[in-house]
Order: structure tokens, then C-alpha cells, then sequence
């Protein structure tokens, strides 16, 4: 069946990460059947196979060729949200995350591609963009309106000229799903991590899978294990705290002049009044808001070595730069 893929090229190292604009959307349907759409979607470049790049180009719009193979050698990412789960339904327990922001971090590298369910696209895009990825998403032509929507406001959250991801602690990644596993739930649970090389010794907490802190069945469990980690952590060390949701997962970058904060909302629902603790003192006016546009932030108050505030609604994603007092 033919599907609508939005192609994100970011650029991701392992000392910084960038985020340039999204660049592309794969569609590989003929020009006369679906031009029409794609204009109305806002998307004014495309990346096609390379038998339709020519009559795309001739019809106006930017197209660059793209092979079946890179497609098909790509990793698969799962649609992200919540996923509801018979096996886990409660009253009392925290919504199941779909959420690959670790992987983009374990392989800043990598080439990925998400298996989307409808409606996915604008998270994912989101999501790929906070993390610096490359990753094409596989969209439902019903999908394409939000998508373009979302692209269009991810062209305008501007980047600095550079960022470093900031880090509370290391791990030791040995490759293995178990060690993948755990970096989903330290993601999740907004325990900022760095992958690190065996030896490095700069993080007061570094997680190793078969150390004496952490012997490799901890692993059988991976939320005890990233509790036991945010425990030895200690929550005043931690750089961000988020109340008010479960669902929402935070990106936090620094640049010369401060940090950067993305949050992206997994619950499928607009968040009211999300408070943020960060550590450090900063200033801050305002966050760029997926569907809104620019909101003032609300209840920006500083002491005892930290900054709070408030986003007053939270839809998919929202960005808040922060600069040093």
C-alpha cells in the first residue's frame, strides 16, 4: 500500500547535536494524482524514488531521490504514545510509554525508520527532531494535514549554532536488549544519561550491567533498576523534574549562552499548567508551543539553586530556552 514518509535529515554526533530544520517528506505517488495534497499540506520538498524526481521537479516542487534499499536498511521505530496495554490495566499504575528517544541516543548515527499507526506522524516528527535523528516516517495520506502542520512549526523553532545534550549520569551501553530496555526506562523516568566508554570516570553515578552496584539480573527488572538508579542519583542532583504528567519526556541541551528544554507529550491529550524544576538559575519568558505558537510561561520563580516554571498548555511538543542569570 502506498504511504506518505516524512523524511527527517538531523544531524546527530556524539559531542553535540544539532537540529536543522526538517528537510524532506518521501511520497512516492505519481505527481497527477497527489500534488494537490501535498501543497495543501505546506510541503514544498520532497524526497521521491528515483523515477518520479523528475516530474516532481517539473511540477515545482524540490525533489531528491531516494532508493528502495536506504528504505529498507533502515531500523524500525515503533509508533510513539501510549500503548494500552490489557496485561497492565490499573487504576494505580504509570501509563506505558512508546517512546524512542533512546535509541536516537544510543545510535546518534543511526538511520531510522518509524512503523507508524494513524496519527502518529506529528509525535514522531516531534520526537526525531528533539533528538537529532534521521528518521523517515511512514504516514497515512489522512495523516498528512497534522504532519504538515507540524513540520511547518518545527521550521521555527530556531537552532544555536550548537548544542551538547546534558548528562546526570553515564552508562555503559554493551549492545545487549536487556541494557536496552533500561535506557527506555531512565528516558522515560527523565534521568538525563550520556552513553559513556567503560573507563570514564566523569559522572558520580555510571551504570554498568554486570558491575557490583549493578549485577546483570537487575536487568530482569528495568523499573526497579532505573528506580534503584534515580535513587543513588538523589533527585536534588537531577537536572529536570517534571510534575504534573507521566506522559510527558524532556530533551535538555546546553549552548553558550544556556539550555534548551523539549518536552514531548506522549498522552495523546493538551496538558494544562505542566510544571518544570531545573536545575540552575535562569531566565526565561516564554516556550514555543506546537499548535499555539509562542505562550508566555507562567510562575517563573528561582532559589535555592533552581528554576521553576510553569507551560500553561502543553499539546505535542514545546521548546523553552533558558539563559543564564
Amino acid at each position: 500500500m502506498t504511504r506518505l514518509v516524512a523524511l527527517l535529515w538531523l544531524a546527530a554526533s556524539l559531542q553535540t547535536a544539532q537540529q536543522p530544520g526538517l528537510r524532506c517528506v518521501y511520497w512516492d505517488r505519481p505527481v497527477a494524482e497527489s500534488v494537490a495534497i501535498i501543497r495543501e499540506a505546506g510541503i514544498d520538498r520532497l524526497c521521491v524514488p528515483p523515477e518520479l524526481a523528475q516530474s516532481w521537479r517539473a511540477a515545482g516542487i524540490d525533489a531528491v531521490e531516494i532508493s528502495a534499499a536506504d528504505l529498507a536498511s533502515r531500523h524500525t521505530l515503533p509508533s510513539p504514545g501510549i500503548a494500552h496495554r490489557a496485561d497492565l490495566v490499573s487504576a494505580t499504575r504509570s501509563p506505558w510509554l512508546v517512546a524512542s528517544g533512546w535509541q536516537f541516543l544510543r545510535a546518534p548515527q543511526g538511520r531510522f525508520k518509524y512503523e507508524l499507526t494513524s496519527g502518529g506522524g506529528a509525535l514522531a516528527a516531534a520526537e526525531a527532531f528533539a533528538h537529532g535523528g534521521d528518521a523517515i516516517l511512514p504516514v497515512d495520506p489522512s495523516g498528512i494535514p497534522e504532519l504538515g502542520v507540524m513540520l511547518a512549526f518545527l521550521r521555527q523553532v530556531p537552532a544555536p549554532a550548537a548544542q551538547a545534550t546534558l548528562a546526570d549520569l553515564g552508562v555503559v551501553d554493551d549492545g545487549s536488549e536487556e541494557m536496552g530496555e533500561v535506557l527506555n526506562l531512565l528516558s522515560r523516568r527523565n534521568l538525563l544519561f550520556e552513553i559513556v566508554k567503560p573507563r570514564d570516570r566523569r559522572f558520580r553515578v555510571t551504570v554498568a550491567l554486570g558491575s557490583t552496584r549493578y549485577p546483570r539480573e537487575k536487568a530482569a527488572d528495568p523499573s526497579a533498576l532505573a528506580l534503584a538508579v534515580r535513587r543513588e542519583l538523589t533527585d536534588q542532583a537531577r537536572t529536570i523534574r517534571v510534575y504534573g504528567s507521566e506522559a510527558v519526556i524532556c530533551r535538555v541541551t546546553h549552548y553558550s549562552s544556556g539550555v534548551r528544554v523539549q518536552l514531548l507529550n506522549y498522552g495523546g491529550r493538551e496538558i494544562q499548567g505542566l510544571r518544570v524544576r531545573l536545575r540552575g538559575t535562569y531566565r526565561a519568558a516564554d516556550a514555543l508551543v506546537s499548535g499555539l505558537g509562542r505562550v508566555a510561561l507562567d510562575d517563573v520563580v528561582t532559589g535555592d539553586g533552581a528554576t521553576e516554571l510553569s507551560i500553561p498548555r502543553l499539546t505535542i511538543y514545546a521548546s523553552v530556552d533558558l539563559t543564564v542569570r
